[in-house]
């Protein structure tokens, strides 16, 4: 029996007819090429990411599979440059996650948080999140909505680190496990199933000569999955429009509050998020359309720090203006400077009467001097003006949707399982996607671990069919949850901005709703584990959005997608509290 696609409505006729990967799987086995002898592992892990280190870190530390199992890591790149990462203490890698409570909780039971640097993380205590037209805001503060991680004695809702950090302090846990295997610098050549019938062993041909037989073959190998085309598995989605531009940024510290503050501001070329990792340091995630990527990237530093300052400050109007001039600039072979990206930045707050003392100033102001002394009035709803971008952080990628058809191989495709961004990538504007390959690496493990005490066999169906009932839909549900969010911020049609601003706002009166929402995403106790909000968050969301049926303002259109987004995440959170 297969898990097969859970979308309903218009989501589901979205995904038939959207394919991204072409219908015809490329089954990723062939015959046997090397002449060595198979060497039998009772799972194998091919990829080295954070789900797949995760997974390898869990199983390592459960006594149960400890004295049974033997667990193999392959890793085609090399896992001692991660072993070896080191920066100063005020530089940080671009590429940053936000890990959810529930999350470090899970790294905590593990034993591997203890090995990630904390030096390097900076806890979440409120996210300030608003439309980029109308300027509808929420506002989400830990210690109001009671959230915390057990790790820590104050209120959190989230802690930002660096990829790197974490995958270091994973391969530092696994060093203590000698039941767990790496082998890194290795590609995988082929894979092919192993014996006559359907119940025959993944046989992993490696690039060193060796050919790994597995019970069980796991999937952490990305996008592009390699076991994942073995098992047969399908995968459906689409591309977004938009490319991620991602940065450290240096900034002065704030004089009357920490940073602990994250900002999103959503605007219809995509949301521009503002993380904080230190007192001077914070990271960017800016989604826009391809182009502009491009010539963001390109341009000069200190025009990426004007408009990055203006993007969080200046109307969507102004902006729009200021993305076909630096885009006209860029095809033309002629970048704009700092000092004309000034000047039409400078020009613009005039025009819409922001005073050169204003919390919105940035082009007239100096941002070393406007976070020394008294703030000016407003200046906590904005993040601190960026003074310069970490030389060599500036980078870009596509983001796109993307979901297996199944997390579990069938068939000649046994005994495979997905995890990790091999099953599901997502859009980063909630933050989640990492989140999710941690949920994937606790739930498998858990599983398998179920399987070894009851001395069933790991690579049944049987014993993995509970990760795939567990796991495909609360996966489902975020991303669907988060891709309609996307779509309905991505509209400038004013009865669609009139309806999510509305929402957003009565949203932001209701704390009970906010605390159900913030936990649905990790911030809170996990599907489960008695957190009574539940149940009244659901019931709150679902009561919002009948309401938002009977508004007559809102045509259909709207309604399918703004009345859509808060449905499926009213279904989300009923679904966790039950």
């Amino acid at each position: 029996m297969s898990l097969k696609r859970v979308a309903s409505g218009s989501t589901s006729r979205v995904l038939k007819q959207t394919r991204l990967l072409p219908s015809r799987i490329h089954r990723y086995y062939s015959t046997p090429t090397s002449s060595n002898a198979p060497e039998d592992s009772d799972v194998v892990i091919v990829g080295g990411g954070p789900a797949g280190l995760a997974l390898a870190s869990a199983l390592g530390s459960s006594d149960a599979v400890k004295q049974n199992l033997k667990i193999t890591l392959v890793e085609f790149g090399d896992l001692e440059k991660v072993r070896g990462w080191n920066m100063p203490s005020d530089a940080f890698s671009n590429r940053v996650s936000s890990l959810t409570n529930v999350s470090q909780n899970f790294l905590e039971e593990i034993g591997a948080w203890d090995l990630v640097d904390e030096g390097r993380t900076c806890g979440l205590e409120e996210m300030k999140v608003w439309d980029g037209i109308s300027d509808a805001r929420i506002d989400f503060n830990a210690a109001t909505l009671g959230l915390g991680s057990s790790m820590t004695a104050g209120n959190q809702m989230a802690r930002l680190t660096e990829n790197l950090n974490l995958q270091r302090g994973l391969l530092r846990h696994l060093d203590q496990h000698t039941n767990v295997s790496l082998l890194d610098n290795t590609k995988v050549d082929s894979i092919h199933h192993d014996g006559n019938d359907a119940d025959g062993w993944p046989a992993v041909h490696l690039s060193n000569g060796k050919v790994l037989r597995a019970r069980l073959l796991v999937g952490a190998d990305g996008f592009n999955s390699p076991v994942r085309s073995y098992a047969g598995i399908e995968s459906y989605g689409w591309n977004y429009p938009t490319h991620a531009i991602v940065a450290t940024l240096q900034h002065a510290p704030r004089s009357l509050q920490p940073n602990t503050t994250a900002y999103q501001r959503f605007l219809p070329t995509g949301p521009i998020a503002f993380l904080p990792l230190s007192p001077t340091a914070s990271s960017l995630v800016w989604s826009t359309r391809p182009a502009l990527a491009a010539a963001l990237k390109q341009t000069d530093p200190l025009v990426l720090v004007r408009m990055i300052n203006a993007a969080f400050r200046l109307p969507e109007v102004s902006l729009r203006y200021l993305h076909d001039r630096i885009l006209e600039a860029s095809t033309a072979g002629a970048p704009l400077t700092p000092s004309e990206i000034t000047d039409e930045i400078a020009w613009r707050e005039r025009a819409h009467d922001i005073h050169e003392y204003s919390a919105y100033a940035s082009a007239s102001v100096d941002p070393v001097s406007v976070n020394i002394g008294i703030p000016p009035e407003g200046a906590e709803l904005l993040p601190p003006l960026v003074e310069n971008i970490q030389p060599g952080t500036v980078a870009s990628f596509p983001l796109r949707f993307n979901h297996a058809e199944a997390y579990v191989g069938e068939g000649r495709g046994a005994r495979t399982v997905l995890v990790g961004d091999a099953a599901h990538t997502i859009h980063p504007l909630a933050g989640q996607g990492l989140n999710l390959g941690l949920g994937d690496a606790e739930c498998l493990a858990r599983c398998i671990t179920g399987a070894v005490q009851r001395g069933g066999d790991i690579g049944s169906h049987t014993a993995l069919l509970p990760y795939a009932r567990e796991r495909y839909f609360e996966n489902h549900k975020m991303m669907s949850a988060v891709d309609k969010l996307h779509k309905l911020y991505a509209s400038t049609a004013p009865p669609v901005v009139w309806a999510r601003s509305v929402g957003v706002e009565v949203l932001n009166e209701l704390d009970a709703l906010k605390a159900g929402v913030m936990a649905s995403a990790g911030a809170g106790p996990g599907p489960g584990r008695g957190d009574a909000s539940w149940g009244m968050a659901a019931s709150g969301v679902e009561a919002l959005v009948g309401g938002a049926r009977v508004v007559t303002a809102v045509r259909d259109g709207v309604r399918a997608v703004g009345v859509g987004a808060l449905q499926q995440l009213a279904q989300s959170l009923a679904g966790r509290s039950r």
